[in-house]
């Protein structure tokens, strides 16, 4: 999957321009449409399979209908065992060389035990405050009519009566975040389960058990899916989900950088994107783990905040999100950056699965136009947000050292956490609303937009002034 994003680093009053641009990519709801997809280059990884099992098949039955194309379970995503919806295992399956990923899937259709079969897709990344940037003018996003600085399409966070969102979370799935960067720490979430003193003495954040039983050793500020460890932040190159953060949580009115859409909350991280971009299997993974954290510890969590997209249709992953439904978790997506219409192209995988859960996000600039590289839809997408030229926290390199940062960055990756923030904003205000109603607050509050007529649900852009 990729990062829907473009950025632009400030550092020193220097600016440097980076274009990260989102390939186009084609999706299939159908295994004819995952072979075409296959044979037209779409990424996957190539000597891997998705293996939805029926459930009530063990390891035998399974490893006896895997025989069939010589492959081998490498990988279980999900454990019928575990899981929240009564379906068999998911297990990504290692093909023996030379087999391609389109002839295993056509040789394992006959495999009663078998419900579906799927390439492992890759992904890539896509009130006033006293803060530096939001008082010189800089950070337009969260301004409002009447805010100071004010812009009228900004998302109306700055003329919010109160930013506390407290007692929410939000779950970043992306890249890590940088969670001591000085506009973060304070809202940096701890995973209750694995935080305070075990039965023994010992600190449950480092006594190395799995003191919440999910399988995670340590997990205290979440898991990092890419190199399967509790590090969530590994340097310069978790800028995008720091980015993410800081829009959705930065720590308002402290005299520093930027304030976010929510100037208290608490964050958790689920990190899948790396080096080369993020896989279905880490992806599912992904959603998953906030899906246990909130129905096995009751974690008051709204949303997970996604920016990133790729790949085809993905069963696996759609069931997930449904998981995540089930769970009262809504599913804020990033449109994607490749100026196509959703309705048609069928291009914009996760934003415009069907599941209700989801709140597909496009970008709007400081002008109220819709950004020239934002994907829309009237159907598929379904609310306009800030996403161009927004500034955020960042990690950079000062002296040898990793220090806390900010830059502008734009993209429909950037207008996501202004939903995801919104989303956590309005739960705060209203503690015995459900998902659903989260979802219909922020649709209700939408602002008509010209540029965004007939290009979204909604018609119109995010206004939290109105929560």
């Amino acid at each position: 999957m990729f990062p829907y994003y473009r950025k632009w680093g400030v550092r020193c009053g220097l600016l440097a321009l980076a274009v990260f641009a989102a390939a186009p990519v084609l999706a299939a709801g159908r295994p004819d449409l995952a072979f075409a997809a296959l044979a037209k280059g779409t990424p996957h990884v190539a000597d891997e399979l998705i293996v939805q099992f029926h459930a009530g098949f063990g390891p035998a039955e399974q490893a006896r209908a895997l025989a069939r194309i010589g492959a081998s379970p490498a990988d279980m995503i999900v454990a019928g065992g575990r899981r929240f919806d009564g379906k068999g295992d998911l297990v990504a399956v290692k093909l023996p060389r030379g087999l391609a990923v389109a002839a295993a899937m056509r040789n394992l259709e006959i495999e009663s035990i078998v419900e579906f079969s799927e390439p492992n897709w890759i992904y890539q990344h896509l009130a006033n405050s006293n803060d530096p940037f939001y008082t010189n003018g800089s950070l337009w996003g969260m301004y409002g009519d009447t805010s100071t600085p004010s812009n009228q399409f900004g998302s109306q966070a700055g003329d919010a009566a109160t930013n506390n969102c407290g007692g929410v979370w939000v779950g970043i799935i992306d890249e890590g975040y940088m969670h001591t960067h000085e506009d973060l720490a304070a809202n940096a979430g701890k995973n209750p389960g694995e935080t305070g003193t075990a039965a023994n003495g010992s600190n449950k954040e480092t006594n190395g058990v799995d003191d919440d039983g999910n399988g995670l050793v340590d997990d205290v500020r979440g898991w990092d899916f890419v190199n399967n460890n509790n590090s969530v932040f590994d340097g310069l190159s978790d800028d995008h989900g720091t980015h993410v953060a800081g829009t959705i949580g930065g720590v308002g009115n402290n005299s520093k950088g930027v304030s976010g859409v929510c100037w208290s909350i608490k964050l958790m991280n689920a990190k899948f994107l790396g080096n080369n971009g993020g896989t279905t299997a880490n992806a599912i993974k992904s959603v998953d783990y906030f899906t246990d954290l909130k129905t096995r510890h009751a974690l008051n969590m709204i949303a997970t905040s996604n920016s990133w997209g790729g790949g085809g249709f993905s069963q696996g992953l759609t069931d997930a999100i449904g998981r995540a439904n089930t769970a009262g978790i809504l599913f804020v997506a990033a449109a994607g950056n490749s100026n196509v219409d959703c309705d048609t192209s069928s291009s914009c995988y996760p934003a415009e699965y069907a599941n209700a859960n989801i709140i597909a996000v496009a970008s709007l600039d400081s002008n109220g136009a819709r950004s020239s590289f934002s994907n829309f839809g009237a159907t598929t997408i379904d609310i306009g947000a800030p996403g161009r030229g927004v500034i955020s926290t960042v990690p950079v390199r000062s002296r040898g050292r990793i220090v806390s940062g900010y830059a502008s960055y734009s993209g429909t990756s950037m207008a996501t956490p202004h939903v995801s923030g919104a989303a956590a904003l309005y739960k705060q205000r209203n503690p015995e609303a459900s998902a659903s109603q989260v979802k219909s607050a922020i649709m209700n509050s939408a602002l008509p937009t010209s540029s965004l007529n007939g290009k979204v649900a909604t018609d119109g852009r995010l206004d939290v002034s109105k929560f």
